[in-house]
């Protein structure tokens, strides 16, 4: 059974920093694309940032040069590190798994595209 667990989230003040991490078990996923996806409150799920397994990275326009995907695959786990957080930044965190990538360099911002998904890690920025 596929299962993806997100921690790390939390409370920090605007300028803050944060660390998520999303640890993999039931498969292993370090030839598969893995992402970063967020939603807030009303809004849409948001593209945050992609690793492909070559580790090749995208993000979304909001998050470059703030934010940075790792993996250790070892671990089956991927991170995300988030720097100069904004207040509209808050939001719930999903980590996700894109099963059609295997050894794929291509990576896609579409939530639809991702097949197995954690449930989720809270990040609050306050002012």
């Amino acid at each position: 059974q596929v299962q993806l667990v997100e921690s790390g989230g939390g409370l920090v003040r605007a300028g803050g920093s944060l660390r998520l991490s999303c640890a993999a078990s039931g498969r292993t996923f370090s030839s598969y694309v893995m992402g970063w996806f967020r939603q807030a409150p009303g809004k849409e799920r948001e593209f945050v940032a992609a690793i492909t397994w070559n580790d090749s990275t995208g993000y979304g326009d909001s998050m470059k040069g703030r934010f940075t995907i790792s993996r250790d695959n070892p671990k089956n786990t991927i991170y995300l590190q988030m720097n100069s957080l904004k207040v509209e930044d808050t939001a719930v965190y999903y980590c996700a798994v894109d099963r059609k990538t295997y050894y794929s360099s291509r990576w896609t911002p579409e939530p639809r595209n991702y097949d197995y998904w954690g449930q989720g890690t809270q990040v609050t920025v306050s002012s």
